[in-house]
Parts: C-alpha cells; sequence; structure tokens
C-alpha cells in the first residue's frame, strides 16, 4: 500500500516533467523549422550580390567599350571578368566554343557555381547560346543593353553590301529579321533577365529603315525577350548605352534586385 501510494504521489510529477519535455521539444522544433530559412534566405541574398559579373561587349566592340560598367560594378565590391573576343571573325557558335567557354571558364576558376552576366547588343545574343550550351555555368541575372532579340532591320537591308559584311562578319550576318535565322529559334531564357533599350539614334537614314522607336540600330519592339523579368527604354543611343550614368545605375539595380527602379528611370 505504501508503494501504491508513493507510486500514486509521484505521477503527477512525472506527468509535470513530461509536458515539460514536450513543450520544450516542441520548441526547438519551432526553432529548427523557422530559423534555417530566415538564415538561407540572408544567406542567398549575401550570394546575390557577390556573384562575379562577366561582361560581354557588342559587334565590331572591344572590351573597353565597358570599361565605364566595370568600374562602377567593381566600386559596388563585384568581382568583374570583362572579356574580349574577336566579334567579327567567327559565326556565333565559334564565338561561344572557341572564345567565350574557355574565357569563362579561366574567369570563374572553378570557385563560383553561378554568374551574371551584363551584354551589350552581340552579348546577349551570345549569352542567349551560351545558356543552351551543355558546358555553360549556371547564369543567375542578365542584363542585356540594346539586344537585337528579334533582329534588326538593318542587316535586312545590307547583308549583301560586300563592306557590310566584311566591317561585321558572319556573326552580324546572323541577326537579320528572318524567321529561319538564329535568333528565331533560340529559347526563351532560363534566367532572370532584364533588357534596357534606347530610343535615341545618330543615323536618320538608318532609323528611316527601322520601324517604330529605335536606338539608331534596333528596334525597341525588337529588344523585347519573351520570358524577360523587365524592360526599360532610356534615352540612349545603340553606340553608348553603356556608358550612360542612368544605365549604369540600372544595371547595378537589376543584379542587386532582380528588377529595373521605374521611379527613377527617366522613360
Amino acid at each position: 500500500a505504501a508503494r501504491d501510494a508513493g507510486s500514486a504521489s509521484r505521477k503527477p510529477n512525472a506527468g509535470c516533467i513530461c509536458r515539460q519535455h514536450v513543450a520544450a521539444a516542441a520548441l526547438a522544433l519551432a526553432a529548427a523549422v523557422l530559423s534555417p530559412p530566415q538564415a538561407d534566405a540572408a544567406e542567398a541574398a549575401n550570394a546575390e550580390v557577390n556573384r562575379p559579373v562577366i561582361l560581354l561587349h557588342g559587334l565590331a566592340r572591344t572590351a573597353r567599350s565597358m570599361n565605364p560598367l566595370a568600374e562602377a560594378l567593381q566600386t559596388k565590391g563585384r568581382r568583374v571578368c570583362n572579356l574580349d573576343y574577336p566579334s567579327t571573325e567567327a559565326p556565333v557558335a565559334v564565338l561561344v566554343d572557341q572564345y567565350l567557354l574557355p574565357a569563362i571558364a579561366d574567369c570563374l576558376q572553378g570557385e563560383d557555381s553561378v554568374a551574371d552576366f551584363v551584354t551589350h547588343s552581340l552579348g546577349g545574343i551570345l549569352v542567349r547560346v551560351l545558356a543552351e550550351h551543355d558546358d555553360a555555368p549556371a547564369i543567375g541575372r542578365v542584363v542585356m543593353l540594346s539586344p537585337p532579340n528579334h533582329g534588326s532591320e538593318l542587316v535586312d537591308h545590307m547583308g549583301g553590301w560586300s563592306l557590310f559584311r566584311w566591317w561585321n562578319g558572319p556573326a552580324g550576318l546572323t541577326l537579320g529579321t528572318d524567321d529561319s535565322s538564329l535568333l528565331a529559334r533560340l529559347e526563351a531564357p532560363g534566367f532572370e533577365a532584364g533588357v534596357i533599350t534606347g530610343n535615341r539614334s545618330l543615323n536618320p537614314l538608318f532609323s528611316s529603315w527601322i520601324p517604330g522607336p529605335d536606338d539608331g540600330k534596333v528596334s525597341v519592339q525588337s529588344a523585347r525577350l519573351d520570358g524577360m523579368t523587365d524592360f526599360l527604354v532610356v534615352p540612349a543611343t545603340h553606340t553608348f548605352i553603356m556608358r550612360s550614368d542612368v544605365v549604369i545605375r540600372q544595371v547595378n539595380h537589376f543584379l542587386e534586385t532582380g528588377g529595373f527602379d521605374h521611379q527613377t528611370s527617366g522613360e
């Protein structure tokens, strides 16, 4: 009887201890469930702003044309690879396979799993081709400046001229608006793509061949990309868009946030 009484007297305490253990376990589980996503989100955001940025210049240009962008990104603490490639000397596939892929691998050195890109003109087409390549790195965010995503009427008009062919090379000749062209066969991007294009022209003759607003070489409509994340039109020309202070700020904004700042865009 004494043992029974003692056991009975201990049961409430045991139940209390059990409930305390259950409550403690529940709190620990809640902390385990709730805390990691917050930490992961902060870590992911930090990783995004620390990703390397690869710059690709346009047709018949050099990496020097992207220097203002490179300097601005470096000021923000980004590691920048401003790549040079012989844009007028080879077809698009050769430029990607033999020049860009090795240069990108050398830039990343196996240390980074994801890279952001900022491109001008033909560079935007190259990154789309690159994205479909089996050996391409993972692509994070891409800002395309004046990309001829649906071609340029200038190629339609002048592609048969020997001087035009000599100046722009085989890659330039693929940038027409023909429905059977390389551009028509490219898939929608599997990455976050922001497109900035201009609506100012330095060449009235060229603009007369291009329907609608244009930047002197590419129409605003042609710059659009199916599946793009954001789109912005600025008062800039095709040739100098990458040097615009407004554009440089918007590039930084997109790479950091995944969108443009339309409140201060000057649209």
